[in-house]
């Protein structure tokens, strides 16, 4: 029966790997024993998976990522090239019981290139990271973050596209459209008045 994705012959996948349809790992990525990558992904070159990392469908992580264990990649995400995720809250070379904090990045979320995610975070749905951002906090859904460390900035559309046109609000929501594909988004209430007090600091 023949292979329905790529793996090219300089990249290495260990055992007891589980890869989608259609997805495409490409030169000197390694992904390691018991990873998870779901259906039509694109692992570029130099990749690394680490043991026991669950990548969901439709997710593009570009050249030169790390994937440690511990993090978890639902679909649609996009990972840009040479973003960092860390695992060890207290790292030190010589530490034999450190304690591995989970981080989380929730459908649709994109990672600007560089970017560091520091570890225990969950990445909203349909959040912006901005390039070189460095992340120690949540970041909510649809939310836009840049800067060092990386700070609320506004919220952007399922394109990407920052929001601008408040249109109205409900008990819980403030309701956006977007001025480039004319789709309404809704913010919850907590996130904006987040962005609110970020914007004044």
């Amino acid at each position: 029966m023949a292979q329905k994705y790529f793996v090219h012959p300089t990249a290495v996948v260990e055992e007891e790997v589980e890869i989608g349809e259609g997805t495409r790992i490409w030169h000197f990525a390694h992904v390691r024993k018991g990873a998870k990558i779901g259906k039509n992904c694109n692992i570029g070159k130099d990749v690394y998976i680490d043991v026991g990392v669950e990548i969901g469908n439709n997710v593009k992580i570009q050249n030169g990522v790390s994937v440690y264990r511990g993090v978890k990649v639902e679909d649609d995400v996009f990972l840009g090239p040479h973003m960092t995720f860390t695992n060890d809250l207290y790292p030190r070379a010589f530490n034999e019981d450190w304690e591995l904090v989970p981080t989380l990045v929730k459908k649709g979320a994109s990672i600007g290139a560089h970017a560091t995610i520091v570890c225990g975070v969950t990445i909203g749905e349909y959040a912006m990271i901005g390039a070189g951002a460095v992340v120690t906090k949540d970041v909510p859904p649809f939310g836009l973050v840049y800067g060092n460390p990386a700070r609320l900035k506004g919220f952007v559309c399922y394109c990407g596209r920052k929001l601008k046109e408040k249109i109205g609000e409900n008990e819980n929501h403030i309701i956006f459209k977007c001025s480039h594909c004319g789709r309404e988004v809704k913010i919850r209430k907590e996130d904006y008045e987040r962005y609110l007090k970020e914007e004044d600091l």
